[in-house]
């Protein structure tokens, strides 16, 4: 691809950057002279197995075995140990 001066570019960016991740060489150019070249970026590396180790070290809350007035007994006598 050509370089596109500056304006086109700003005119034509959704385009450019298309192109760019497609894999095409896109050269913005300043005055003539080739400034910047838009390159594609590398998608980051996602991993099943990080999710996975995530779960199995940060397991889901189990129920309260509490009865819910327990609970707000409970809840009362540490608010009340705050003070």
């Amino acid at each position: 691809m050509e370089p596109v001066n500056i304006l086109d570019a700003r005119n034509n960016l959704s385009q450019l950057v298309t192109a760019a991740g497609n894999g095409e060489e896109v050269v913005i150019a300043k005055r003539g002279t080739p400034v910047v070249r838009l390159i594609p970026v590398a998608p980051p590396e996602r991993s099943a197995a990080g999710a996975a180790r995530w779960f199995t070290t940060n397991p889901a809350p189990t129920r309260p075995t509490a009865s819910p007035a327990e609970l707000d007994e409970r809840i009362a006598r540490e608010r009340a140990d705050w003070e």
